[in-house]
């Protein structure tokens, strides 16, 4: 559709020969003007229904998407080497060790690193490597 309209040669190209139009400027203003509005009232569709199709996403944030991720075996010591770095993944509630499993090392657009191990996030760390600590939120009796 992008060709046929930008190229008047295609487009409505019997009607600027009938019309004698042979300047540029003149089949442009021609197609702005008389051709468009024709082409859309014979070629427009009316949508089946109202209301807007946007459906927002639902997926992880751009911030998941737009990161480097590579894959890195944890190391004997619980850590793991990534760009000069040795990032210590935390003892948690789920593990006490990760040792010899396979992780994903996302870095961020800002520097910051995630450890991950399948969906899980192990850890997060500084650009230079510090682990940094969630603040456990305390409930409200």
């Amino acid at each position: 559709m992008f060709g046929t309209l930008q190229n008047p040669a295609e487009a409505g190209s019997q009607e600027l020969r009938l019309r004698g139009i042979t300047d540029l400027e003149k089949a442009n203003c021609f197609l702005r003007t008389e051709y468009l509005h024709e082409h859309n009232r014979r070629f427009t569709v009316p949508a089946e229904e109202k209301g807007s199709a946007f459906v927002p996403f639902v997926g992880p944030g751009l911030k998941e998407i737009l990161c480097l991720k590579e894959e890195r075996t944890v190391g004997n010591d619980n850590s793991v080497r990534y760009k000069g770095l040795s990032l210590q993944i935390p003892q948690d509630q789920h593990r006490y060790h990760y040792v010899r499993d396979q992780v994903r090392v996302h870095e961020y657009h800002d520097g910051s690193l995630a450890v991950f191990h399948g969906p899980r996030k192990l850890a997060d760390y500084s650009p230079s490597g510090e682990l940094i600590l969630q603040k456990i939120k305390e409930c409200a009796a």
